[in-house]
Formats: structure tokens, C-alpha cells, sequence
């Protein structure tokens, strides 16, 4: 069947940021499905048409859209607006069997609509945040107007869609408080790219010798955007009270964001930039495996608000991959996992010096690192594996086409 797949951000292994479009679309497509991804080109390109490039067996569409982390709020909802548009005209004519939109934005849904309408083509939408209940949260979307329409949005993709995918429980809990049925939803988390993340462990030796980092000293690793809604500087701040217990940790923070420059001058106040903590630009995915590869444990940090405990970060799933320990700053089902399943810690999210206390311990028990990373790397395989979630997906998207084709010769 044809699958027409809407995402916004879709990037390559070649590009820094999630692959998780990418890494499904290339299994559909070896499952013998004719995909179609429609996306942005986000780089320097000005121009307005779209192009096509074959990619692992399917076909990307993009049109250049600009956009960045770092944008304003209104920045950000105007890139959204643009892309919504042109991708509906794209997504109609390519007359899929199925079409497929993740989000985010919730904006996404627009196209998906606008390519099924007045046709029997069935619509599956994947939620990989809550919104709008997190923008909402964080203040992001403050007008009670724009708060209404988009709540009005996302009842719609619920109730329009014949099929919902959610990247974590918590998220699936919020789509059926807002109109989706249970049974249209199937969790389907962020997965663990093992093979990608199965690297020697010279490539980590490689990586601090690159950096700098001896090879003897505790590493903490981050990588990832540096926006609010991660708070970064809860690391720096931790960073701060660890070096008064082991001087030799180090911080290594991969990213850019809004709040780069924050985090940089936070660090700086502290007398902590380039010594405790490093910041680094973000690489492509397919370089993260020797970061990780060289790290002690890593981290998945976001601010202090309960609208956040339900993400599924990448970050926690290729840490997994990598077979490291993990540390978390907040509650949901991930911090539920790392303590049923042993392989890593829940910091304190509000006593930066008892977090510390956990982290530095725990870096400096090898056994204890040992044994997580193990557990970890167990837990990847077991249930979080790539090709098994990529078979699940497909499950959904073949049902929703042969009931669709079911009722036409019906």
C-alpha cells in the first residue's frame, strides 16, 4: 500500500535531532509498502518548491520551511502555519491508502485532514508530546482564545483519525481524556537503535581523546535540545554541587536551544565552563553512539512541571541502546522503569546537593555502573527494540487500510 507520512521535522541519521520517522519509514518500505515522507528542508535553501529525494527505499518530499529552536513563539507559529499549508496540496496528491502524521506540532494534523477529505482514506496520527496541555503548561499558549481553537484541533484529530499512536502511557491517558476511544490507541514509545549503538569501545577512548577528557574520569553526558522545556541548567546546577564532593566529574552537554546562552553564562558565573562543564555543539545521529560510548552514565533532564512527567525523550532510549545507565530528574513511567529495572537513578529534582550526592556516588561505584548498564542494555532488547515497534506500527497502519478496503468491497 502507499503510505503517505507527515511529519514536519523528519531528519536522516546525517542530521543531528529524532530518526524515529526515518528509522520506521525505511521498515515500512522494506515490508514492501510504497512511503512517501512529506517534510521541511530547514537548512539555508530559499527556495519555495518542493524537491524528492530517495532515501533507505522510500521517497522524501521536502519544502523548505526555516525554522529553529531558538525562534520566538511567533516565529514558531508562523513555520508551522506555512508548512501545514503547503503540505496539504502535497499530501492530497499523492493519494495514499493510508496517511500517516506525526506530531509535533499539532498543527499537522491540518494536511492529514485535508489530504483524507471527502475520500474513504483512512487518517492515523501519532502523538509524540501532549499538546496542547504542554504548551499550555509551560505558558507557551497563553491566549484563552488560541488555548480554545487548539483544543477544538486536537478533538478533531482524535475524533477524525481512525487509529491514535502515543509514545507513552501518560500520553495515551491524555488523548482519551480529550476525546480519542481507547481502543483507537496503541502505545508505541520511542525505541532502542541497538545496532546502531553497538560500537567498540575504542570509538569511546577515541571521543575523549578528541575532547580532551582523560580517560579515568567520570563522565555525565547530555544531548539534546537546549530549550525550556528541558532546563538545562538543572545539570549546571547539580554540576556545581558535585565538584565540591569529586572534582574530577565532568559534564559534557551536546545541544543548542533557546536557552544555550543561558546555560553558557550560568555556567561561566559558576567557574564551571570548560572545566566541570563542556558545552558542545549537537553532531548527526549517527555520531551520538561514540558520545555515549564514552560516557559514564547520561542524563534526560526537563523542567519542573508535571505536564512533562509522561515524554518519551530519545535521549533515554539510546541510552538503553548504549547499553549505559541512565539519570532522570523527573517522575512518569520512565522513572518508574529505572527503578523497577535497575539501570539508573531518579535525581532529586528540587536539592541540586542531594542529587549530586546520587550522581557522584553512583559514578563512582563501577559494579554498580556495571550492573545498570547491563540491565539497560537488556531492557532495549527486550522491549524497546526497533524492529519490533517498527512491526507494531505497520500492524496498525495495514489494519486501518484492510478495513478501509474492506467496506469499499463490502
Amino acid at each position: 500500500m502507499r503510505i503517505v507520512y507527515l511529519h514536519q521535522y523528519f531528519n536522516t541519521p546525517e542530521q543531528h535531532g529524532s530518526t524515529r520517522s526515518y528509522e520506521f519509514a525505511r521498515r515500512l518500505a522494506a515490508r514492501g509498502h510504497d512511503v512517501h515522507i512529506v517534510t521541511s528542508e530547514r537548512g539555508e535553501r530559499t527556495s519555495g518548491k518542493w524537491s524528492t529525494t530517495a532515501v533507505e527505499g522510500f521517497t522524501v518530499h521536502w519544502r523548505h520551511v526555516p525554522y529553529s529552536n531558538d525562534m520566538s513563539a511567533a516565529s514558531r507559529l508562523k513555520a508551522f502555519a506555512t508548512f501545514a499549508m503547503a503540505a496539504a496540496g502535497q499530501a492530497r496528491r499523492l493519494r495514499g491508502d493510508v496517511v500517516f502524521a506525526t506530531s509535533t506540532p499539532l498543527t499537522i494534523f491540518v494536511p492529514a485532514w485535508y489530504a483524507v477529505a471527502f475520500r474513504r482514506t483512512p487518517l492515523v496520527f501519532e502523538i509524540r508530546d501532549s499538546w496542547p496541555s504542554v504548551p499550555i503548561a509551560l505558558g507557551y499558549l497563553r491566549n484563552p482564545v488560541a488555548q480554545f481553537l487548539a483544543r477544538c484541533l486536537e478533538r478533531k484529530a482524535y475524533r477524525r483519525s481512525a487509529h491514535i499512536i502515543a509514545l507513552s502511557p501518560g500520553m495515551k491517558e491524555e488523548a482519551c481524556l480529550h476525546g480519542a476511544r481507547p481502543d483507537r490507541v496503541t502505545v508505541i514509545p520511542n525505541a532502542a537503535d541497538v545496532g546502531l549503538f553497538d560500537v567498540d569501545q575504542s570509538a569511546g577512548v577515541a571521543w575523549r581523546d578528541s575532547h580532551e577528557i582523560a580517560r579515568d574520569v567520570p563522565l555525565v553526558v547530555y544531548a539534546g535540545t537546549l530549550g525550556a522545556a528541558n532546563e538545562v541548567e538543572y545539570l549546571v546546577n547539580v554540576a556545581a554541587e558535585a565538584r565540591s564532593l569529586n572534582p574530577q566529574v565532568v559534564f559534557a552537554i551536546m545541544g543548542t536551544g533557546a536557552r544555550e546562552e543561558n546555560i553558557r553564562d550560568l555556567a561561566a558565573r559558576k567557574g564551571l565552563l570548560n572545566t566541570t562543564v563542556r558545552l558542545m555543539r549537537p553532531v548527526p545521529k549517527n555520531e551520538i553512539p561514540a558520545f555515549f560510548s564514552a560516557a559514564d552514565i547520561t542524563t534526560s533532564v526537563v523542567t519542573d512541571n508535571a505536564a512533562m512527567n509522561a515524554n518519551s525523550a530519545n535521549k533515554f532510549f539510546d541510552s538503553l541502546a548504549a547499553g549505559r545507565s541512565i539519570a532522570i530528574n523527573h517522575g512518569g513511567w520512565q522513572a518508574e522503569l529505572i527503578q523497577e529495572r535497575g539501570v539508573g537513578l531518579v535525581l532529586d529534582r528540587h536539592d541540586y546537593s542531594a542529587a549530586a550526592r546520587q550522581l557522584v556516588e553512583f559514578v563512582e561505584d563501577s559494579s554498580r555502573l556495571l550492573e545498570a548498564g547491563q540491565q539497560a542494555l537488556a531492557l532495549a532488547k527486550s522491549q524497546f527494540s526497533r524492529d519490533d515497534l517498527a512491526a507494531r506500527l505497520a500492524d496498525v497502519l495495514e489494519s486501518v487500510s484492510s478495513s478501509r478496503d474492506n467496506r469499499l468491497t463490502g
